[in-house]
């Protein structure tokens, strides 16, 4: 790659970085900082546009100051850059800003055989920090080409607490003892339940920001990366799951209702969808692997602001999206989240592995006003407690508080918003 060229990006993306806002301070940095006594790589992925280079810059900032090398690839002039090129930007930084031990590199993926450069500067003792809008970032193929020296970080949009930080409200558990500040709390929970997480759309609030992260995900992320010839089918697919948040979906039903060739076609776009951290398929608790292949598959997005500008069906689906808002944060707090169904097939929404063994079960219901709805929700969470051998259930609702005691079991009702400042 032209040497005069590489030099002029480094130094103006040197200069755009010190013009950037640092923003909400993110809960990810805690989390990160654990990892700089190690000498791992540190690997931070998720979806376009979440705020990766921010909190980058956040890290940086924070803790290395003039101490590190920044270099981001996802500029178009760097189509041409190749893991040759490498070397030629680490002298770059030397003669620009000496000897540094620590890099940034942002969107490294785009990047054929980065991992080469990074597994041979990190056997040099230099620590590295990288982002990327792709799953592989994260998977035991990227161990094996690191020599396991990384350490694997998922970055989601603003939790909760974090939107709330955005708007200038600081959190204290004494406010949901206060009827002016519950109020408050509860007014910002329902445009978050709306509106989702994403940092830039938060700013903005204009759908055409989450409009462009998703075409960016199908057209840059898939079909160009996987190159793929049905780009017709794969936008129906796409949009079919995120119009039907939550709901039991079998691979065979996607392949008739979208006349696709194959099972294996289906898997593989929601395979596709899944590494680019749009949509997320959960499995069916069961002891055996068959099982929880054939069985149908529950579908959850990112975010629930992305979901509604793609399928405009937020209105009729307000329990849908108030379930995928917990998904979404049992995943931010590194959960491993299936759904269950009991011997008699009541369906439970989120059982939470832990190893072996589940550690608990999870119902969510917009409200229990019906006696009809409280009935199905208790019966089937009591049923599932007594055949997973736990002692205590929860259920999630919009704004219901109680204790229920049934068969020996303990169910705590709870509100979500409450259950999301925890």
């Amino acid at each position: 790659m032209d040497k005069l060229l590489l030099k002029e990006i480094i130094l103006e993306q040197k200069q755009a970085l010190e013009k950037l806002e640092e923003g909400v301070i993110r809960e990810k940095i805690a989390e990160i900082k654990k990892y700089f006594v190690l000498p791992h790589t540190v690997v931070i992925a998720g979806i376009r546009r979440v705020g990766k280079s921010t909190l980058l810059l956040q890290v940086m900032h924070t803790f290395f100051k003039e101490q590190c090398y920044y270099f981001n690839f996802e500029d178009e002039r760097l189509l041409n850059f190749e893991s040759t090129d490498f070397n030629q930007l680490y002298e770059l930084f030397l003669e620009l800003f000496g000897k540094r031990k620590v890099f940034f590199l942002d969107e490294v993926q785009n990047v054929k055989g980065w991992e080469g450069f990074v597994r041979r500067m990190h056997g040099k003792g230099f620590k590295f920090f990288i982002t990327g809008s792709n799953a592989s970032l994260l998977s035991k193929e990227l161990g094996t080409k690191l020599t396991g020296r990384h350490i694997s970080c998922e970055l989601y949009p603003f939790s909760f607490q974090e939107f709330l930080l955005f708007k200038n409200y600081r959190f204290n558990k004494n406010a949901l003892y206060q009827t002016a500040e519950r109020g408050k709390i509860k007014r910002f929970f329902n445009e978050y339940v709306r509106e989702g997480g994403m940092p830039e759309y938060t700013i903005y609030r204009r759908k055409e920001i989450l409009k462009d992260v998703y075409e960016d995900i199908l057209y840059r992320d898939i079909v160009a990366r996987y190159d793929i010839k049905e780009v017709k089918a794969l936008r129906e697919l796409s949009l079919y799951l995120l119009s039907n948040l939550s709901e039991l979906t079998s691979y065979n039903k996607l392949k008739n209702f979208l006349k696709l060739g194959s099972v294996n076609t289906v898997k593989s776009y929601i395979d596709y969808l899944e590494n680019s951290f749009l949509l997320f398929p959960v499995t069916i608790f069961s002891y055996s692997l068959k099982q929880q292949f054939i069985a149908p598959k529950k579908i959850y997005c990112i975010d629930n602001g992305l979901a509604n500008a793609i399928s405009f069906r937020f209105s009729k689906n307000r329990g849908k999206f108030l379930e995928n808002l917990v998904f979404i944060e049992l995943k931010r707090r590194g959960e491993e989240v299936y759904y269950y169904k009991t011997e008699n097939n009541l369906e439970v929404d989120f059982v939470l592995r832990k190893g072996t063994r589940i550690k608990a079960a999870i119902q969510v219901a917009q409200n229990l006003s019906s006696p009809e709805t409280r009935k199905r929700e208790i019966k089937a969470l009591v049923q599932a407690l007594k055949e997973l051998k736990l002692a205590h259930g929860l259920i999630l609702t919009e704004d219901h508080e109680e204790e229920v005691k049934q068969e020996g079991k303990k169910i705590s009702i709870m509100p979500l918003y409450k259950w999301m400042l925890k």
